[in-house]
């Protein structure tokens, strides 16, 4: 989750192919799955990519709301911004508390990714911003350059699936809690490929 912009579907990406690529269509909300490899087990994890939240609060709002029903199946959460648009690093707080709502539960993880980590000439997010914001959240909070850090942005995904693993073997209660929720149909691996290819050709031309 996060502002517009920010590099959410180019970590994804990342994540998922080992390329990156900066230029996209704009998100309509796309879910892709794949298998992770956790200690020594592969565990099949669903990423939902999401459309950029208004960066204007009274507009974001109404924004959150459209997304609920991705945040309600969620298990895990990285709120990104971007270090160079302050605006984004405000947004990460009003979706904080969107997920606490529709997850009262505070063991549910939630990662502050600052991204963009590359571009230090035009930072408008110092990192300690980025850190403060996490401890008052009291969330953990990664900085990383999804154009240079193929590796930073693997580590930010696994340890994102490693706590969720951790909260799902907690207890048989959050094992009910996870079979209860529906889950999204359709992991759309044949879109990842055509919006790669469309961003190759249009680079091309």
């Amino acid at each position: 989750l996060g502002a517009r912009g920010v590099g959410k579907s180019a970590m994804i990406v990342r994540f998922l192919t080992k390329r990156f690529i900066g230029d996209y269509e704009p998100n309509t909300g796309n879910l892709y799955s794949r298998l992770v490899h956790l200690d020594g087990d592969h565990v099949a994890v669903q990423i939902q990519d999401t459309p950029g939240c208004i960066q204007v609060q009274e507009d974001c709002v109404q924004v959150l709301d459209s997304l609920s029903r991705c945040v309600k199946w969620a298990e895990g959460f990285l709120l990104v911004y971007s270090i160079t648009d302050y605006s984004s690093y405000q947004s990460i707080q009003p979706l904080y508390q969107h997920i606490r709502k529709v997850h009262p539960d505070a063991r549910t993880p939630i990662i502050i990714v600052g991204n963009k980590a590359d571009l230090l000439h035009a930072r408008q997010v110092q990192a300690k911003e980025g850190l403060q914001l996490a401890n008052e959240l009291g969330s953990l909070f990664l900085e990383i350059s999804t154009s240079e850090d193929s590796q930073g942005v693997c580590d930010v995904f696994q340890y994102l699936c490693k706590e969720v693993s951790k909260l799902q073997h907690a207890g048989s209660t959050d094992r009910r809690r996870s079979s209860i929720i529906p889950r999204p149909k359709s992991p759309n691996m044949q879109d990842l490929k055509r919006r790669f290819k469309q961003a190759l050709s249009s680079k091309v031309k």
